[in-house]
C-alpha cells in the first residue's frame, strides 16, 4: 500500500472505517484534545533562518543569515550566535540530541553542517549552558544544564517548562540511546507526517507525566506534539528501543486505556450526580475524544520489528483507546501506520467502574 502523506495541518476527519489491523494514512485521525499542560502556544520557531525540506535550496551554502539581509551582505558560513539560539531551543524541546540530529535541523538540507554545530556546542559547554554526559555509537550526546534551562526561559524562547529535566542522569546512567530514538522519532514524523514543518518542532515535549493519584497510575509519555488542527491539537507517542520485554511494552499501552477509563464527579463537591473522564476535565479540557496514540518500535533490525508489532497487536486486542504503530525504518520512508485500537467511550465506561460517591 502506497504511503499517503497528508498536508502540515490536517482538517477535521470523519469517524476511522478501517478494520483493525489494517495499515492507514501516515498521518492518521487527531483526538480534539488541548491541555494547557502540553499546549505550546505562543513559541518561537526553531527554523527562523532554516530552509525547509521541500524545496530547500540545491547550494552548499549553509549560511543561518535572516531573510531581511541584503543578499551582497549574505556570508559563507553561519551566523555563530545563531546556531548557538538554535541548538539551544532545539535542546529545549527534545531535551537529549546528536551533533548529526542537531545539524539536520539547524542548518540547509543540501549541506552538512555538524562542523559548525560542533563549535557552537563547544561554545556553549565553555558558558555552562550544555553539556555531553555520554554517546551513542561513536557520537556524543548534548543536553542543556540547569543554567542552559533558565536562559531559555529569561530569553522568553519557550514556555515554561518548570518541571524539565536536563536529562543528564538519564544519559549517564545510561538511557541515552533511548532519548536518542526518542528525538529521530520526532525529525521522521515531523519530515515525512508534518511535510518537513519545522516550525513544529517547538511544539513537542518529551517525557510528560500522566497520572492519577487515587488509583495509583503514573507514566510518562516519551512525546507529546501540540499541532492546532481543526479536530485535534494533541498526539501522544510512546517509543520502544528494542529494550524492554513484550509484556512491558503492552502493559504501556494498557496504561493508557486505564488512564483513559478513570472518571470523576462532576461540580466541586460530586452532588449533581454527573461524572466526566479524569482526562477531559483536568488534562486535556477542551478535547472531544481520547488523544489518538502513537507506538514507534525501533532499536531492532526491521523484520523482527515487524514481529514485534504482530506480537503488540495481539497483546492489545480489544482496547478502548485509539491506537496506531508503526516501525522507525518504515515512519522514516513515509509508509502507512497500522491501526491496533479503536476509540471506543461506550464500552470503555462499561469496562471500568464509576467512582465512589462522596
Amino acid at each position: 500500500m502506497p504511503a499517503l502523506t497528508p498536508p502540515a495541518h490536517p482538517g477535521p476527519e470523519p469517524h476511522p472505517t478501517w478494520t483493525r489491523g489494517a495499515e492507514r494514512p501516515a498521518g492518521g485521525p487527531e483526538s480534539s484534545a488541548v491541555s494547557s499542560a502540553v499546549n505550546d502556544s505562543n513559541v518561537v520557531p526553531i527554523t527562523a533562518a532554516h530552509t525547509a525540506r521541500k524545496g530547500a535550496s540545491q547550494r552548499a551554502d549553509t549560511s543561518l543569515t535572516s531573510p531581511e539581509t541584503p543578499a551582497k551582505e549574505k556570508r559563507s558560513t553561519p551566523t555563530a550566535a545563531k546556531v548557538r539560539a538554535d541548538a539551544l531551543r532545539f535542546l529545549g524541546c527534545v531535551r537529549i540530541a546528536t551533533v548529526r540530529q542537531m545539524a539536520e535541523v539547524i542548518t540547509k538540507e543540501e549541506s552538512d553542517g555538524r562542523s559548525y554545530v560542533r563549535r557552537a556546542m563547544k561554545k556553549l559547554a565553555e558558558l555552562g549552558l550544555a553539556e555531553t554526559n555520554g554517546k551513542v555509537g561513536k557520537e556524543q550526546i548534548w543536553n542543556l544544564t540547569v543554567a542552559g534551562q533558565k536562559a531559555l526561559a529569561e530569553g522568553n524562547e519557550l514556555p515554561p517548562r518548570p518541571r524539565a529535566g536536563t536529562g543528564a542522569k538519564a544519559v549517564r546512567a545510561g538511557f541515552g540511546p533511548h532519548a536518542v530514538a526518542v528525538t529521530e522519532m520526532i525529525l521522521a514524523y515531523t519530515d515525512t507526517v508534518l511535510s518537513g514543518d519545522r516550525e513544529c518542532l517547538t511544539d513537542w515535549q518529551v517525557e510528560v507525566n500522566h497520572a492519577i493519584k487515587e488509583i495509583g497510575l503514573s507514566f510518562n509519555t516519551d512525546a507529546v506534539l501540540s499541532v492546532p488542527t481543526k479536530s485535534s491539537e494533541v498526539r501522544l507517542f510512546e517509543l520502544d528501543n528494542g529494550t524492554m520485554s513484550q509484556a512491558r511494552l503492552a502493559k504501556e499501552v494498557w496504561d493508557y486505556e486505564r488512564y483513559a477509563g478513570r472518571r470523576v464527579w462532576e461540580g466541586a463537591r460530586g452532588t449533581n450526580g454527573r461524572t466526566y473522564p479524569f482526562w477531559q476535565r483536568h488534562r486535556y479540557t477542551r478535547s472531544e475524544r481520547f488523544p489518538l496514540l502513537y507506538v514507534v518500535l525501533a532499536g531492532k533490525e526491521e523484520h523482527l520489528l515487524d514481529n514485534r508489532r504482530q506480537a503488540l497487536t495481539t497483546d492489545v486486542k480489544g482496547i478502548t483507546v485509539a491506537v496506531w504503530v508503526n516501525t522507525l525504518p518504515r515512519l522514516k520512508r513515509g509508509e502507512p501506520w497500522y491501526e491496533i485500537g479503536v476509540d471506543n467511550p461506550d464500552r470503555r465506561r462499561e469496562r471500568y467502574p464509576e467512582p465512589v460517591g462522596r
